[in-house]
């Protein structure tokens, strides 16, 4: 293999130590009884290394290969006496040195399959020059509910993504622009809409959707089926049986499948089409496929809290052509809906409540509310009033400010449609008196209206009067420190009912030194 390639690229053939029996007979390297690599040898323009590759990251044009040594661990690279980095890896291995649904750009890992080794021996010469890469997304940090105070919080964009390009740092997140491969799913997983898809952009994409819904009910049409498929096995799966397709269905190309979430989706039904399908081919990611099959949970719970038929999204996953005709011709049956006009907008949640407002005044079975499955990004908090001290500590953390205090009053509001189930107020929470409830709240004004979730009577400073804090605080702080050693005379336990200025004072007063002002205010 080595030999095919050295004609096109600078290659260096890494033998691991298992195989140097073999290497040996074959003349090709002397005896070894260490751990040491043996040095490198130049054949027939190909550098070859045998020893113990213990790890190996990167991706194109920047791959990392680290060698054991006895000394230590170094890079193959330089071992080999090639550049700092190698730009490609073609790894002949049983099991891939680097193991991610959707393996980095530039390294090629066949297995035993001779085909996908023969399709890398032919497309890795061609991957030499300079290339553009498209950068699929976007991300606020400014509205990102990952962590704050050095808590941890939503974890979805993580953990949807194929490519293993996002990673935590502190309160926020990362996105390696050169591992990202554009699988969209983070943007569909994102509850605040922090991670935004922009290759392209919802509203672009929506945008289009509306004008042939529009131009498709002028004409007469009836029943419009919206399919959404992926430019690469979705497209050839399509362009098979596309003779087949019924003019009622419409199949929407995206760039990935899985950039198409809860927020197109019930924004293509309030544009007035009857059903919508997410074509899954076999080569979508197993956590792009979670992703998916998650969104259509919570997307169909929340139409059947308004009555509609689970049957209006759906994801569509044929074993072969004939099984995407006969899912995509058994024609609509749910009624019709008034269309809705509203232009599509970037910001995720405004999107959401445009399309569902639009549905719940077409609903058949409204209600108030309904419950949603564990994981979405709607609901509310429940907060045990008793134990609940007003500490406010999970107002500093809400990244959505869902939590608010009350002002000059000791009071803790919510504002439910602000909130997006980060999770973040129930770690905070010193006394775990918060529990997280998924919902959807249907009418508007009551979802945006600010509610009293806790409130207490303040508590006045001993000595100068100022409120600074509530008397159940108070009260949980005495009961704390009623065994602490710093706080067993009178004088010390009346201090911790002294805002902080008094305090301080007070403390000096006691050394002895300074004017009582207090009493001289008197």
């Amino acid at each position: 293999i080595a030999e095919r390639l050295r004609e096109r690229l600078k290659c260096t053939l890494m033998v691991n130590r298992t195989r140097m029996k073999a290497a040996r007979r074959a003349g090709k390297a002397g005896e070894s009884s260490g751990p040491a690599p043996l040095p490198p040898e130049e054949i027939d323009g190909v550098t070859i290394v045998y020893g113990e590759l213990v790890a190996l990251s990167g991706r194109l044009g920047e791959f990392v290969a680290t060698l054991a040594t006895p000394e230590g661990e170094v890079s193959l690279a330089q071992y080999a006496g090639a550049r700092e980095h190698f730009d490609l890896v073609l790894d002949l291995g049983s099991t891939p040195r680097i193991r991610r649904e959707i393996p980095p750009l530039g390294y090629y890992a066949p297995g035993d399959d001779d085909g996908a080794r023969e399709r890398a021996l032919s497309e890795i010469p061609e991957m030499v020059g300079e290339f553009e890469k498209p950068k699929f997304f976007d991300y606020n940090p400014d509205i990102c509910a990952h962590g704050a105070s050095k808590l941890k919080g939503c974890q979805r964009c993580i953990e949807a993504c194929p490519t293993l390009a996002i990673t935590s740092i502190g309160d926020k997140i990362e996105v390696d622009p050169y591992l990202c491969q554009g699988g969209g799913s983070c943007a569909t997983a994102c509850p605040t809409g922090a991670i935004t898809y922009v290759f392209p952009t919802v509203s672009d994409l929506l945008g289009s959707v509306r004008a042939i819904l529009k131009s498709y009910r002028a004409a007469g049409g009836k029943h419009p089926v919206v399919l959404f498929y992926d430019s690469t096995t979705g497209r050839q799966l399509l362009e098979r049986v596309a003779a087949g397709l019924p003019e009622h269905v419409f199949p929407i190309e995206v760039e990935e499948i899985g950039s198409v979430g809860m927020d197109a989706w019930l924004a293509v039904l309030a544009y007035g089409a009857s059903e919508v399908g997410m074509l899954v081919t076999a080569a979508v990611a197993p956590s792009v496929r979670r992703e998916l099959e998650a969104q259509l949970e919570y997307a169909t719970a929340i139409l059947a809290g308004m009555g509609y038929s689970g049957k209006r999204l759906r994801l569509v996953a044929p074993q072969d052509d004939a099984a995407l005709l006969k899912a995509v011709n058994t024609g609509s049956s749910e009624p019709e809906l008034a269309a809705a006009n509203f232009a599509a907008m970037d910001e995720k949640r405004t999107t959401l409540r445009l399309a569902i407002d639009h549905l719940y005044q077409q609903a058949p079975r409204p209600k108030k509310y309904t419950a949603l499955p564990a994981g979405a990004p709607f609901g509310q908090i429940n907060v045990d009033r008793k134990g609940c001290t007003l500490c406010m500590a999970c107002v500093s953390v809400c990244p959505a400010s869902a939590l608010s205090d009350g002002g000059d009053l000791p009071q803790l509001l919510f504002t439910e449609w602000n909130c997006v189930q980060c999770g973040l107020c129930e770690t905070a929470c010193p006394e775990h008196v918060i529990e997280r409830a998924p919902r959807f709240v249907y009418d508007a004004e009551l979802r945006r209206t600010t509610r009293v979730l806790n409130e207490d009577k303040a508590f006045c400073c001993v000595v100068c009067g100022k409120p600074f804090a509530t008397e159940r605080m108070l009260e949980h702080m005495t009961k704390k420190l009623a065994g602490h050693w710093m706080f067993q005379n009178p004088e010390a336990r009346r201090r911790l009912q002294m805002c902080d200025d008094c305090r301080v004072k007070d403390m000096f007063i006691q050394e002895g030194g300074l004017i009582d002002v207090h009493q001289k205010k008197q």
